[in-house]
């Protein structure tokens, strides 16, 4: 059997598992006719993408590795709806069995995934990281192009990415901006799939207008070669030869791109109640929604299920049939490899005669061209940046060739994420007012790191500079951080180092670390040098007690500083707070601003008695962050009795010089004079 043949068969199988699974609960081999009582009551789902999914999984698990790499066209899929095509694949192949054995490749095992359909088993009804095809995770619509670019960065010799994007994904802006965004990467083997049925959910899409002449041209003006295949009015023939064909052209460094002409739909019910399906949005989700109750359509249903000759495809018992094992026998989903053979990193600092990276951080520019130089050597690591190394005071690491800078932050989230996705590892440098871009990404992200399957990566980090404290008006906006300190998800972490020694020691633990999204937050303004007797204290437990702003024994105030604006506020006022109120004033610096959080939900988070220790178990607090205050109160929620207040990023009316701005959100000595006062007069036990 030859690969198109194979993918005939393996592409009708596919779609007649994708069906039952949407529409069955009994009789799930059609052993006789369908009755009511076989069909599901409420169908859910998505019909519409499975035919052209399922055909493209087919061919690209029949197609041949490169020669003398076995590398292999690994597909990833852009679309969470095409999760029915993505388990009824995974079923043919075992690859559902082994992650949930009920699912046996036999007709009980079609019958218990069928009955359990949309949920099995916690891996629910979307495109999910347990199964092939799903090391993209398809909720962040419009990532997967981008994605597919920062694990082809990564990926091992002769592996080609195919993310397969509907026609729909075209028109979101990441997906616009990547086809550009890789013109500013090295030659790196992507062959997008475009499934082009011409609908997204609910209306035809603006690609789906195009005709071959002006679909032809769009890509060519963006630097990509098209090829155009019609499906199945080509045959499995041709696509498998056009598809064949461009994975070698790929390989060869011609960025090009299938363009599947396919309509939705197809194979599937032509009308349902007097109305058109095929070819229109009413095929996006189960057409046959009342085939329980309606007589024709439970006839409609049995025509539909029967087209796909599943008495060739499968035994009495319900196992692959022979034409059908011979398919599967030679078919395989190649899958990213996250953990690939370790490279030697050379230790920060290790080469003759220097010192350590926090010796050499003088600024923040030292800090970080330091560390990413010391890890860029080991060859596994990359600088992603949307146009601001220069505007940073990073302009050494521009133009270097594991340096890349596109003016699109959601592509290049994605970028790195697909390179950690390949064992690769990176940070992406940007201003903290665009970061907010990168929320979706970022938040799915960590929903696939949380699903069953996931593989462990590299940490996804994220260097945010140029806070809105010190920029335009346009440009202030810390709602990211405040954003993913809301889901408590203990794979993040907010670092808020206060000068740049600490900043290189944060940064080369984050980059060396896997499984966390670490959101590291320093100024590219010099500030006032902090010193460094508790920076052991600070990077081991997040938090430390700065003697030299601290008076000895107990405090009724403690100040907890979280970054390096604080830190230089904290240290002017501090002064004056000691000899206006006559109390006495510790001074807490936070590294790792999860340690203010509950123990339960933050791995790092200060216990009870650490947190009575350090911050004083009778002080009242004045906690000063870069942030939203919203954010420091998330963490703190209940877990303080004392008296406390939270000085931080304060919208104004409109523009203001950067002075009015501090003294309207109190971060100025005044401000923290003003909130200490207050705080002290809610505190009976502390005297004048």
């Amino acid at each position: 059997m030859n690969g198109p043949q194979a993918a005939e068969v393996l592409w009708r199988a596919q779609t007649y598992a994708a069906v039952a699974q949407l529409h069955l609960r009994d009789n799930v081999l059609l052993r006789r006719p369908l009755a009511a009582g076989d069909v599901k009551d409420r169908p859910a789902g998505h019909w519409g993408t499975v035919p052209g999914t399922a055909w493209a999984l087919a061919h690209l698990a029949v197609l041949p590795a490169s020669p003398g790499t076995g590398g292999g066209a690994v597909p990833l899929l852009g679309a969470g709806h095409a999760g029915v095509a993505q388990i009824a694949a995974a079923w043919l192949s075992g690859a559902l069995a082994a992650v949930r054995p009920r699912f046996s490749r036999d007709e009980d095992g079609l019958r218990r995934l069928c009955r359990a359909f949309p949920d099995v088993d916690g891996l629910g009804a979307e495109v999910t990281p347990a199964l092939p095809a799903g090391d993209f995770l398809g909720g962040r619509l419009g990532g997967c192009l981008p994605f597919a670019q920062g694990a082809a960065l990564a990926a091992g010799p002769g592996r080609v990415m195919v993310p397969v994007i509907g026609d729909g994904e075209l028109e979101t802006p990441t997906t616009a901006a990547a086809w550009l965004a890789a013109r500013a990467l090295p030659a790196v083997p992507v062959l997008p799939l475009v499934h082009l049925n011409g609908f997204r959910m609910g209306a035809a899409s603006l690609l789906g207008s195009l005709d071959d002449r002006a679909l032809t041209a769009y890509a060519a003006g963006l630097g990509w070669h098209a090829r155009i295949v019609r499906v199945p009015d080509d045959g499995h023939d041709t696509f498998h030869t056009e598809l064949t064909t461009a994975a070698a052209d790929t390989l060869d460094g011609r960025r090009t791109v299938v363009f599947m002409r396919c309509v939705k739909g197809f194979s599937g019910p032509a009308a349902a109640d007097g109305r058109a399906v095929l070819g229109t949005a009413r095929a996006h989700k189960t057409p046959l929604a009342r085939a329980g109750t309606d007589p024709a359509q439970l006839h409609a249903l049995q025509r539909w299920l029967a087209s796909y000759r599943p008495g060739e495809l499968f035994t009495a018992d319900g196992r692959p049939g022979p034409a059908l094992a011979e398919a599967l026998n030679g078919a395989v989903l190649p899958r990213l490899d996250p953990r690939p053979t370790p490279r030697p990193r050379p230790a920060p600092g290790a080469g003759p005669g220097e010192e350590p990276p926090e010796a050499r951080a003088g600024s923040f520019a030292a800090a970080v061209t330091t560390v990413v130089r010391d890890h860029a050597r080991a060859g596994d690591f990359r600088v992603f940046s949307p146009d601001e190394l220069a505007s940073n005071k990073l302009g050494a690491l521009a133009g270097q060739p594991w340096t890349s800078e596109v003016l699109a932050e959601e592509v290049l989230a994605e970028q790195l994420a697909g390179f950690n996705a390949a064992g690769g590892r990176g940070v992406l440098i940007s201003y903290e007012a665009f970061a907010p871009l990168m929320t979706t990404g970022i938040v799915s992200l960590l929903k696939q790191r949380r699903m069953p399957g996931a593989a462990d990566r590299p940490s996804f980090n994220l260097l945010l500079t140029s806070y809105g404290w010190h920029n335009t008006y346009t440009h202030g906006d810390p709602s990211l951080i405040t954003a993913l300190l809301a889901l408590q998800d203990p794979a993040v972490r907010v670092w808020t180092p206060a000068d740049p020694a600490r900043l290189a020691l944060v940064l080369d633990e984050a980059f060396a670390s896997r499984g966390r999204v670490n959101i590291i937050v320093a100024g590219k303004h010099p500030l006032p040098p902090v010193p460094a007797g508790t920076i052991a204290q600070e990077t081991a437990r997040g938090a430390a007690r700065w003697p030299h702003l601290s008076d000895p024994g107990p405090p009724q105030l403690t100040v907890v500083v979280c970054g390096d604006l604080p830190a230089a506020v904290a240290a002017e006022a501090v002064p004056e707070l000691r000899a206006r109120l006559k109390v006495a004033v510790r001074v807490v610096s936070v590294l790792n601003l999860t340690v203010l959080g509950d123990p339960a939900v933050w791995p790092a988070a200060l216990t009870p008695s650490e947190r009575d220790a350090l911050l004083g178990k009778d002080a009242a607090l004045l906690v000063v962050t870069l942030g939203h205050p919203a954010a420091i109160w998330g963490l703190l929620q209940n877990r303080t009795a004392h008296p406390t207040e939270v000085i931080g990023w304060h919208e104004t009316h409109g523009p203001c010089p950067q002075p009015a701005l501090a003294a309207a959100a109190g971060m100025t000595a005044d401000g923290l004079l003003a909130a200490a006062e207050r705080l002290l007069d809610r505190r009976p036990s502390c005297g004048a």
